[in-house]
């Protein structure tokens, strides 16, 4: 398999990319061509850091422009047509690479994948699955940003694809889907989640119906499926809460030498709470429903995060993920 790597994108670009790149030419298996795509000065002084001990599937392919965090994402597509992320994406689309991953402008992944590698059959837009820690196991949520106005018939694609994502890739035998609104009745909701309920029951997913937000991070579902404006603002809250949290447990443990103490003491169980909840091991967040994989990964990712991201994107290679959702949409709507 061949993987094309933004080693611009990120605020940790190029050496964490680097680093992370090499780390998954070292471990993974069956990887033929790694590219690490954008300034190949740049690219090379953090490889030569290795001392020539660099695998021989990695390959430089030089670009001269990056899209920068702040940038608008489609003006930035239009006009930096030689940027590490358009060329990255460009190597899938000309059948060099079979996967890319960018952990640059998110924005501008998901408009350079649209435009340049377009959907796949019966889907209507790509949709962005962001990996949730819970308890029990992790959940799919999507559409977590990518498109906040989306129809009943897209959000029903969203549970075909975080479905199937969700059982090959995160290993779970039968996903169960739920469809957030605000109350568990059927008749809760606004139009567009009414006529989804509708829809969902139509398919043959482990459908078990309206789910409200307080329930998501219980284990309740595999996937929850939304809009993206809804499934933005349940990303970002959940991450406020979570960043509150570490904040009022510094303060409170630092408040007293007694306090110190029992954070010592528990230091192994925070450890243990952090790996949980670190979206750094999920690998990024799939454009599910792109011709093509796409796996667009935190902007903060380091080289563990850039490792596990390349993990994942050879992983939904290797289990066909997109032939499976294809084949999943045509059984629902034949006629498509």
């Amino acid at each position: 398999m061949r993987i094309s790597v933004d080693a611009m994108g990120g605020d940790f670009a190029p050496r964490q990319i680097v680093a992370g790149s090499i780390q998954a030419a070292e471990k993974l298996q069956g990887l033929e061509k790694l590219y690490l795509v954008g300034d190949e000065t740049a690219i090379q002084a953090e490889l030569d850091k290795y001392k020539g001990s660099v695998p021989s599937c990695i390959e430089i392919f030089h670009c001269t422009e990056v899209v920068e965090m702040g940038e608008s994402p489609a003006t930035a597509i239009r006009r930096k047509k030689d940027s590490s992320i358009a060329r990255s994406v460009e190597l899938v689309k000309d059948g060099k690479a079979d996967a890319v991953f960018s952990a640059g402008n998110t924005g501008a992944a998901v408009a350079a994948a649209t435009l340049k590698l377009r959907t796949l059959k019966g889907v209507s837009r790509p949709a962005i699955a962001t990996i949730m820690p819970t308890p029990k196991k992790p959940f799919v949520l999507l559409d977590a940003g990518a498109n906040p106005d989306s129809t009943p018939e897209m959000i029903q694609q969203f549970a075909v694809m975080g479905s199937i994502y969700s059982r090959e890739i995160l290993g779970i035998k039968e996903p169960t889907v739920g469809l957030v609104s605000i109350g568990e009745e059927e008749a809760k909701g606004n139009e567009v989640t009414k006529k989804t309920f509708r829809l969902l029951e139509q398919t043959h997913l482990n459908f078990i119906g309206n789910v409200e937000s307080r329930d998501l991070f219980t284990g309740k579902v595999s996937v929850a499926v939304c809009d993206g404006f809804v499934g933005n603002v349940i990303l970002k809250t959940s991450e406020a809460v979570a960043k509150m949290i570490s904040t009022w447990l510094r303060r409170m443990f630092n408040s007293s030498f007694i306090r110190k103490l029992g954070a010592f003491i528990a230091q192994g169980v925070f450890k243990e709470m952090k790996q949980h909840a670190d979206p750094s091991s999920y690998g990024g967040a799939p454009l599910l429903g792109a011709n093509g994989v796409v796996i667009i990964g935190h902007g903060s990712s380091n080289a563990f995060a850039t490792f596990n991201g390349i993990r994942v994107a050879s992983e939904a290679i290797s289990h066909d993920v997109n032939h499976l959702i294809e084949d999943e949409l045509q059984r629902i709507n034949p006629e498509t």
